[in-house]
């Protein structure tokens, strides 16, 4: 049987830019990433503080030190 956890949270979070036109993904500062132990490419779950959505997409690594939490294209509806 495979079970699906989540093992880590940046929580309260802001997102700092938006890319449209990108595959998809979110782009989260590589220092706040190993803080948090989500490894590249990781699944992660984004919720939405101010209406209860929440998306689903994989992590990749932005510019250390840089603060940035991008999200990049499109996100599909956690189930």
């Amino acid at each position: 049987m495979l079970v699906k956890i989540l093992k880590s949270k940046l929580h309260g979070a802001t997102v700092t830019d938006v890319k449209v036109d990108y595959y998809g993904s979110i782009a989260i500062d590589s220092v706040l990433m190993e803080a948090a132990d989500i490894a590249p490419y990781e699944s992660v779950l984004i919720a939405d503080l101010n209406n209860g959505n929440r998306l689903e997409t994989y992590a990749v690594a932005a510019e250390a030190g840089s603060g940035q939490i991008s999200v990049l294209g499109a996100c599909r509806t956690a189930h």
